[in-house]
């Protein structure tokens, strides 16, 4: 692990509570409620990690993904809320360990399953790649009340047409894997 030094020094308050800079939070996608890891090196350091639930079921959703992309006739990505955890086969060089765009994390925040309708495809595209997919359905994962990530059904080109299979299938699958993280 390569560990930069950022310049930055603050002192832990009589609570033991130390401040993350903003410009350190803004850049990791550190938001107020997130849970960060702490993990503890022999050489005295302390490494805070941000946390994801959905990380920890990477095992279950590997294979899960390439499932749900047989059946769906999708590239699959399972993301937590900043990047992709697992895709199936055919996104795997494209997205898998990507960071989300912006775009992309707005939309699994805001609650909603998103439905692409006919020729008004949206695309959407990972953080800094120019490779882009239009996207059939995306349907947040959500855990005890919180979104913890999505479940996204991609295509490469526009004129196939999503239907509400795919709908139902990427909603049993965020269900499916919000389940399995409470």
């Amino acid at each position: 692990m390569i560990m930069k030094a950022t310049g930055i020094v603050r002192r832990i308050d009589d609570l033991g509570r130390v401040v993350i800079p903003k410009e350190i939070r803004k850049t990791l996608r550190i938001r107020e409620g997130d849970s960060l890891e702490i993990y503890t090196e022999n050489a005295g350091e302390i490494i805070l990690k941000k946390y994801s639930p959905i990380q920890e079921l990477k095992a279950l959703a590997q294979p899960y993904a390439e499932s749900l992309s047989l059946t769906s006739g999708c590239v699959v990505a399972v993301a937590d809320r900043d990047c992709i955890v697992a895709t199936s086969q055919g996104g795997k060089k494209d997205f898998e360990h990507k960071m989300l765009s912006r775009e992309m994390e707005k939309t699994i925040l805001g609650r909603k399953k998103i439905m692409a309708q006919g020729d008004s495809k949206d695309y959407v595209q990972v953080a800094n790649e120019d490779k882009k997919y239009s996207y059939e359905v995306m349907c947040p994962v959500i855990v005890e009340g919180d979104v913890a990530g999505g479940v996204i059904l991609l295509s490469k080109t526009t004129e196939k047409e999503s239907s509400r299979v795919q709908e139902k299938l990427a909603a049993f699958a965020a269900d499916f894997l919000g389940r399995q993280m409470e």
